[in-house]
């Protein structure tokens, strides 16, 4: 008997032992930690609101950001679209100066937007890292942007050769069959009511850039690649909304509706690509493969590991995570940069007519190539300018594992930094009092002369993790663009509603466009 109830007080006091400090972690990391680190930053003057308990900043946040998004801005009055889109942070920015942070959670994001301390954040890759954050956007896509050190290394070895010049010369080709595919029903849908038409490009262009990367990064058509479009879609909506609540370990677990269709749609996805692969790799035993698109750079990479030549390759679920990321991220970077572009040649007629002069100067009715792309430099410097003002990544954030010096800052481990794309493209102390306005001349000598600072803008990031495949979408652009240029003349119609959100800046409500034939 003695023994059992000493058993029984030893297990209790384990038993208490662990309650006791699973406790004091959860107070830990709810309220301890957060209200060390706050004091730390409010220390070397940083300025921010209070750490708020779990929540932080992100009730005040999605409470702003569904009220900016109930209505349409208006287009004639105001170009910054940085109140809808990140309106608590630009209303922190604005109350409390470049110097701030805000609270993510129980975490607090520093705001970084000096362009030396940008630099700093780019190229000190041990040091910046991507945030794990959120375990369930693993189920939108991994891969390359996602990966750190030895293994970013390696993937980012494999894939650099898919967009190397003599690569992309061979991808031209398919970029024009889907543009002419896209500009011949356009010229269908406005033959059909005389020579003009109005029409909500928006779908025409994600179809289109969903049919290149299907062509050129893995050889199968649109038709194919559809269902794998429409799913992650779908995917990264159901990723917003839980990215709008705060992460609490162990919640993706539970059998909610979403977390379910989440897990479901992420099956889907890879059952379609297991299809894509399998094929490729009965057409490589047959050798009868290609090897110049991103999947014959991946299949190559896991069958070399398999003959043992030495190197270790890509797994299978490496090549599927490579294939989701490219899939989404290279379909939608290009339909946005493209739509808003439409988007602003139609409101400003005077650029539209210049780029549409040097486009007949440089190809007359030809079809474009590869040298003459490569020297369009007003069509350049007005995808440049877009780039600037609608950047497919609004704000990019990076973690500190340990205490790191950042400028004047000594930022503690558990803090992050917050690089704002929208705001630092739109600094006036950078860019000048006209940063708000459509100006592609600024851009005339070349991004080093069109701001006080290059590292102020960066579309597609900076360093060594600069998009691999930045070449591939601004190519892309200019050859759609060209194409557009030649068939149609085109300006907003008076129905269109202003409304950029997120992700990647979509038009909320379409980009309703006024085609006419030339």
């Amino acid at each position: 008997m003695e023994v059992t109830v000493a058993s029984w007080v030893a297990l209790s006091l384990v038993l208490v032992s662990i309650i006791v400090r699973w406790a004091w972690g959860v107070l830990d990391w709810v309220w301890l930690k957060p209200k060390k680190l706050e004091k730390c930053l409010r220390e070397q003057g940083l300025r921010g609101k209070p750490y708020r308990f779990l929540y932080g900043d992100l009730k005040e946040d999605t409470i702003l950001l569904q009220h900016a998004n109930s209505k349409p801005m208006n287009l004639s009055t105001s170009l910054d679209i940085a109140p809808r889109l990140i309106p608590f942070l630009d209303q922190t920015v604005k109350t409390y100066g470049k110097n701030c942070f805000t609270w993510d959670g129980p975490v607090p994001r520093v705001t970084v937007m000096n362009p030396e301390d940008i630099q700093d954040v780019f190229t000190k890759l041990d040091e910046f890292r991507k945030p794990t954050g959120n375990p369930l956007t693993k189920l939108l896509a991994t891969g390359l942007t996602s990966y750190e050190g030895e293994k970013w290394a390696k993937h980012r070895k494999i894939i650099n050769p898919t967009f190397h010049v003599e690569k992309l010369k061979k991808m031209l080709p398919a970029f024009y069959e889907s543009c002419d595919e896209m500009i011949k029903e356009w010229e269908r849908l406005a033959s059909k009511e005389g020579s003009s038409c109005m029409l909500d490009v928006w779908p025409s262009l994600q179809h289109l850039t969903a049919d290149v990367i299907s062509r050129t990064a893995f050889g199968s058509s649109y038709q194919e690649g559809r269902k794998i479009f429409e799913l992650l879609k779908e995917q990264a909506m159901l990723v917003i909304s839980s990215l709008q609540s705060v992460y609490i370990p162990g919640w993706r677990f539970l059998p909610t509706k979403k977390n379910k269709r989440m897990k479901q749609i992420d099956k889907e996805v890879k059952g379609l690509l297991e299809v894509i692969i399998n094929e490729r790799e009965k057409a490589i035993e047959a050798d009868e493969a290609s090897k110049d698109d991103l999947l014959g750079a991946l299949m190559e990479s896991k069958f070399k590991g398999i003959r043992g030549d030495g190197s270790v390759g890509m797994s299978d679920e490496d090549v599927i995570e490579e294939c989701k990321l490219f899939y989404f991220a290279g379909q939608e970077t290009t339909s946005v940069l493209l739509v808003w572009t439409m988007i602003l040649l139609g409101q400003n007629q005077n650029w539209q007519d210049r780029a549409r002069e040097e486009v007949l100067q440089v190809f007359g009715s030809n079809k474009p190539d590869f040298d003459g792309l490569n020297h369009l430099k007003v069509v350049t410097m007005i995808l440049l300018e877009v780039l600037r003002l609608y950047p497919a990544l609004v704000v990019m954030n990076r973690t500190i594992g340990k205490k790191t010096q950042l400028g004047k800052l000594s930022l503690p481990a558990g803090v992050q930094v917050s690089l704002p794309a929208l705001l630092i493209h739109r600094d006036k102390e950078l860019w000048g009092d006209d940063a708000n306005e459509f100006n592609p001349e600024r851009f005339s000598d070349g991004v080093s002369k069109a701001t006080r600072n290059p590292l102020s803008f960066f579309p597609f990031g900076a360093g060594p993790r600069i998009c691999v495949g930045h070449n591939f979408a601004m190519l892309e652009a200019k050859l759609a663009l060209s194409l557009i240029l030649q068939h149609f003349n085109f300006e907003l119609s008076p129905s269109y509603a202003h409304a950029p959100s997120s992700p990647m800046i979509r038009p909320q409500h379409g980009a309703l466009i006024v085609l006419h034939m030339r």
